[in-house]
């Protein structure tokens, strides 16, 4: 029986599909649309933008540089765009994204509001058959998931959140549009970047504040400013120079380790050294400090020290300050979360610090929030509770592969990968800013990334390959090799999401390697090695 018989509509087919609007996605499709494919771009969300579409809580912004972190691919695009600021907001970067939507047409091939829930592959066709939460079917020859690292939120395991009758929302969620806190009292649970970021700034207008903290992160000051119109110029004179640079650092930031070690120098230069690290905008003082600041534990308690100190001299009350200086784990070794004026927000009379450690959440109440020794009335509850990592928004896709077997079940104790984009066992899939990649300055590892699969597409195309695949032992060498650069950094043996941490998610309780924790540029001349050999490393056929 055809399709004209049954009344269906036929299975729209497609060469490729790309899962995700975000910026890996976006330039994804024009890199796809050179080649002459046919695409299609499923988003979740009713606009592009990923991470910047979803993110829209208050404080909400960059904390690499503007302008390193847009697109470089268009010249054409990097002279029509000015930032505003040294580290862009939210508002802003989502007007770029889609001013970059609009100049290459990019939405005539997206089709939005539509999530993927299932993603199976058959060897017969060969190719995926994709699946969306409203039950309608595309198939492609390629599958190439642009889901990104940070982008499945995860709410805290705390008894009653659904009983709450007042205003509340995770920050991945946030609402299209404002939301007042004037008069109101408001609470926050949760102290990583995002819970900063939204501290900060609710604290400026809340009837009152109160946030609920577990583990205290390390914070440094983002020291943001405008750009004028003719230091906009200047910048914009500099971006060849600034993205050879780029290129160049380890992380693609434009900041790198400093050559020497901590005490080859004296405390005086050294104190010296980070008081001008402390002093200067982004994240200098966290992956431009000395070489041996994530590997040397004498290196990396004095640094702690010299931060700890400075929020000692920031907060008030000593009591407050000492709640807000990490115990368990050193500077640096978690991700650094860049504020404004975050530590002087304690000295407020209109916020308070309430320490979960010593007083434990019990349950959400109908009018707040009941700790082990207190009952809150709130108007908001802000969670601020972060994201399933790097995985997880692959665990909320049913990825099979050959022989229906599951990405999940195959990742249950770690992800194994072949250069971070694809995984043995299933064919023609292409993972963007997936585990086991060079993350650091995201659309710098992003145009590499989308690039390298182009290249690989084109190579497919051009030799008429109809399947591509990573071969089991390719997998085990790149997996084992990702595991030994982990060996020796304090970064590894602190929980946190970048070691797949998660006590909110079952399973995620224990660390794993699930990043490359190499450098941008020796990540690079590895993937770019593979494809000068002929893709000789993969199978196809």
């Amino acid at each position: 029986m055809n399709d004209m018989q049954t009344g269906q509509a036929p299975v729209q087919t497609f060469d490729a599909i790309i899962i995700g609007a975000g910026m890996s996605g976006m330039y994804q499709l024009v890199r796809l649309r050179e080649l002459g494919l046919s695409v299609r771009v499923l988003e979740a969300g009713t606009g592009v933008g990923g991470t910047w579409y979803w993110n829209r809580y208050p404080g909400a912004r960059f904390d690499s540089e503007s302008y390193s972190y847009q697109f470089s691919f268009s010249r054409e695009l990097l002279d029509e765009w000015d930032w505003s600021e040294h580290f862009s907001s939210q508002p802003e970067t989502l007007r770029y994204l889609n001013h970059v939507a609009d100049k290459f047409d990019l939405r005539r091939d997206i089709q939005f509001s539509s999530r993927v829930t299932a993603a199976h592959y058959d060897d017969a066709m060969p190719g995926w058959t994709v699946t969306l939460d409203n039950g309608d079917s595309l198939q492609c020859r390629f599958l190439i998931t642009a889901i990104g690292p940070l982008s499945a939120p995860t709410m805290p395991n705390i008894p009653g959140v659904e009983t709450f009758q007042g205003r509340s929302c995770h920050t991945a969620n946030w609402p299209h549009e404002p939301v007042s806190f004037e008069g109101k009292r408001v609470a926050v649970i949760g102290t990583g970047a995002t819970g900063v970021q939204t501290i900060q700034e609710v604290a400026k207008t809340a009837k009152h504040l109160t946030v609920f903290q577990r583990t205290p992160n390390w914070c440094a000051p983002l020291h943001n400013s405008r750009i004028s119109k003719a230091e906009m110029e200047t910048i914009r004179a500099n971006y060849p120079a600034m993205f050879q640079l780029c290129q160049e650092t380890f992380s693609c930031f434009l900041h790198t380790a400093d050559t020497r070690n901590t005490f080859d120098v004296s405390e005086e230069e050294r104190l010296a050294f980070w008081e001008k690290l402390y002093a200067s905008p982004g994240f200098g003082i966290w992956v431009g400090n000395f070489k041996d600041m994530l590997t040397n534990r004498e290196a990396n308690a004095a640094i702690s020290e010299f931060v700890a100190n400075k929020i000692r001299q920031r907060v008030k009350d000593p009591v407050v300050a000492e709640k807000l200086i990490p115990k368990n784990h050193g500077f640096g070794t978690r991700r650094v979360p860049m504020e404004t004026r975050y530590y002087e927000v304690y000295n407020q009379d209109n916020v308070k610090l309430v320490d979960i450690n010593e007083t434990p959440i019990e349950r959400i109440t109908p009018t707040g929030i009941k700790t082990s020794d207190a009952d809150y009335a709130f108007d908001i509850i802000i969670y601020a509770t972060g994201f399933d990592a790097i995985t997880g928004s692959f665990d909320r896709i049913d990825i099979r592969g050959t022989d229906g077997q599951k990405l999940k079940d195959r990742w249950r104790h770690g992800p194994e990968t072949y250069l971070g984009v694809m995984v043995n066992g299933f064919p023609n899939m292409m993972m963007l800013m997936g585990p086991h990649m060079a993350l650091g300055n995201i659309p710098r590892s992003i145009e590499h990334n989308v690039d390298w699969v182009t290249g690989l597409m084109r190579f497919a195309h051009d030799n008429r390959i109809n399947r591509i695949e990573a071969t089991a032992d390719e997998v085990k060498a790149w997996t084992d090799h990702v595991k030994a650069l982990g060996d020796g950094l304090l970064t590894f043996e602190v929980n946190s999401w970048m070691t797949g941490v998660n006590t909110n998610v079952e399973g995620k309780q224990v660390r794993i390697i699930n990043r490359y924790a190499g450098s941008a540029p020796d990540y690079r001349a590895r993937c770019d090695a593979v494809a000068a050999s002929g893709y000789r490393e993969l199978a196809l056929a």
